[in-house]
């Protein structure tokens, strides 16, 4: 949810994509090895004993093959026509590939699996197998391609595997390999693919790897490498790099900048330091992802990362960038993503939204965040004229003044709008209801006025709704309840005033409702018995009345009920006592009266209850030690 919502702090929603990328990794192998497979033939029923027997072995290590995949493999057919299996034209006989990929098998691989000596290619991926990688596998010397990714085979990364001299794809993505990349791989002269992300690998990238002059493409994420990024790697031809999420620290080699060819420059999530090169998109003139966000960066944007053409995504946030945002952005035509957030992004001049102008050109643009950088100046009505692909704006945590423009209505495919802790003044435009997608409007700790637009009536898959801390005025639009699907709705710290529409709060869904803060009058409407999906209630300091209402014993997933600084008064329900999950009651400064009921004191997950300042007498329910209680101003109590 938004930042400052009673739920909690906005999360930034940014997809890493591993699974995309394992997919197109995968793609990648098939596209390798295709040419590797050959039909089966049968012309002789001879059959070649050694690899019978070792598949034979192969199979007795698995112990689940829930899809029965390995059910042909006996001897009512030749083993080259067994699932899986393929055998070669020229050598007759001799199993040159197996394939079980996504089998759901389950198993250990067999030492056996040496005795193939003609394959060519081993693809198990996503299966289950497990234990280590047998040492006999070092005995394939006509080994090209090794998939692996996606079991649970552990120990170390297998050195001995470089006696596999032909090998070109070798991938152990997703496994439980532990201990440091051997320096061994850097022989293995002609690997082009190396896939070791989502293991449990430490210690440094070994520098020998920049001897694997073919190599392109270089996947180590979701580890636990630390040390620098070696110089060596840019004598490679590593179009496709991935080290996301380790301990990587230090600054990126000049060396890596030599890597003209790079499409995929993900090194996210790390401690690296320092300024990006300047020339960046000159001299990554193909790039397509840029990932370098949650470091330690410092310095100016790249101007150049417009000369990247191709650029589809752009990952920059949580470091400490600062300058301007590149005015040129709008040359990239592919340009999908953006997020800068969480940086120093911003000037002195007033006009730090001005590339909000050659954004516009970005007719693929989706997803921009700028959330949480000091961008100072209006909000430009040319907001109107970016992509109406666009589904996230996000420029919360700035210092952007002036009115929402009304043209934001043009953004027809927003679900997620983000305008909170800025300086806007002015209306809320009653038009925004024509953001019909929209799920998530946050417009928290601005000074916009008005009344509330009784036209997000139309916004019915919206999901949270902040406006808190803002000076609208006037009553809540029963409109609203037509928001069936609203799960957080904030209206505290305005002026609004009035009663409590009974249809809003019979909005089923709603799980966090906050009213704290204004002038409503009235009683607590009994509907919100219907609210059953209802963890927090706020409606302190208003101008409240009446008894408490029988129904909140309803709201049985209740952790949070604050009440304080009102006028109401009656004894405490004892419907009350069905929230067995309550955390936090607060009814303090109320004219509460009679006893103080004793199954307060039995709530399991309680540890904040204050019932200062009403009228209540008789005995203080004892609780538990963790417990925060307060009873003062009670002049009855015993």
């Amino acid at each position: 949810m938004f930042p400052g919502t009673i739920g909690g702090v906005l999360k930034l929603k940014i997809q890493w994509r591993m699974k995309a990328f394992v997919s197109s990794f995968l793609l990648c192998t098939a596209l390798l090895c295709i040419h590797l497979w050959r039909p089966v033939t049968a012309s002789s029923m001879q059959q070649n004993e050694t690899d019978r027997l070792a598949l034979i072995a192969f199979k007795a290590g698995i112990t689940h093959d829930p899809l029965g995949m390995l059910s042909s493999w006996n001897d009512s057919l030749h083993f080259c026509r067994w699932s899986g299996v393929h055998c070669s034209r020229r050598h007759v006989h001799r199993v040159t590939g197996l394939n079980l990929f996504s089998y759901g098998i389950v198993g250990s691989l067999s030492p056996h699996i040496g005795n193939l000596t003609f394959l060519r290619t081993i693809i198990l991926q996503n299966n289950s197998f497990h234990g280590k990688v047998p040492s006999e596998i070092s005995g394939l010397f006509r080994l090209q391609v090794l998939v692996l990714s996606n079991n649970s085979f552990e120990g170390k990364v297998p050195t001995n595997i470089t006696y596999c001299s032909k090998l070109r794809i070798l991938n152990l993505i997703d496994n439980k390999f532990e201990g440091q990349i051997p320096e061994e791989l850097g022989s293995l002269s002609k690997l082009t693919a190396l896939g070791l992300a989502r293991n449990n690998l430490t210690g440094k990238i070994p520098g020998s790897l920049g001897n694997l002059s073919s190599l392109t493409l270089l996947s180590a994420g979701y580890n636990n490498l630390k040390g620098s990024i070696p110089e060596e790697l840019g004598r490679t031809c590593i179009d496709w790099m991935h080290l996301v999420f380790n301990r990587l620290a230090g600054t990126i080699p000049s060396s890596l900048y030599n890597l003209s060819n790079m499409r995929y420059f993900q090194l996210g999530a790390n401690q690296l330091e320092g300024s990006l090169s300047q020339d960046m998109g000159v001299s990554f003139p193909h790039l397509k992802r840029l990932v370098l966000a949650e470091n330690r960066f410092t310095g100016l944007v790249p101007i150049s990362l417009s000369n990247a053409s191709t650029l589809e995504y752009i990952f920059l946030h949580n470091n400490s960038f600062t300058g301007p945002v590149p005015q040129n952005l709008g040359r990239l035509q592919n340009l999908q993503t953006i997020n800068m957030a969480g940086n120093q992004l911003g000037t002195s001049r007033g006009d730090d939204l001005s590339f909000i102008d050659s954004l516009a050109n970005c007719t693929r643009l989706q997803r921009m965040s700028f959330n949480q950088n000091f961008l100072k100046g209006p909000l430009l009505s040319t907001i109107a004229n970016l992509s109406t692909q666009l589904s996230w704006l996000d420029m919360g945590f700035n210092q952007i003044h002036g009115t929402i423009p009304s043209g934001i209505k043009n953004l027809v495919n927003l679900t997620y709008l983000n305008l909170v802790r800025n300086h806007l003044t002015g209306s809320i435009p009653s038009n925004i209801g024509e953001l019909y997608k929209i799920q998530e409007l946050g417009l928290l700790g601005n000074k916009l006025s008005g009344r509330i637009p009784s036209s997000l009536n139309n916004l019915t898959m919206l999901n949270i709704l902040d406006l808190s801390s803002n000076n609208l005025m006037g009553d809540i639009p029963s409109s609203l309840a037509a928001s069936q699907n609203l799960l957080v709705l904030s209206l505290s710290n305005n002026n609004l005033n009035g009663s409590i529409p009974n249809n809003v709060m019979g909005l089923s869904a709603l799980a966090v409702l906050n009213l704290n803060g204004n002038a409503f009058t009235g009683s607590l409407p009994r509907e919100v018995g219907h609210m059953i999906n209802l963890e927090e209630l706020h409606v302190s300091e208003n101008r409240l009345s009446s008894d408490l209402p029988s129904t909140l014993g309803n709201c049985v997933k209740m952790r949070d009920l604050r009440f304080h600084g009102n006028v109401f008064e009656g004894e405490i329900p004892t419907s009350l006592q069905t929230l067995r999950g309550l955390e936090y009651l607060d009814l303090s400064h109320n004219k509460f009266s009679g006893k103080i009921p004793m199954f307060l004191g039995d709530f399991p997950f309680l540890i904040y209850l204050n019932l200062s300042f009403n009228e209540l007498e008789g005995e203080v329910p004892s609780v538990e030690a963790n417990v925060t209680i307060s009873v003062e101003g009670n002049k009855n109590l015993c």
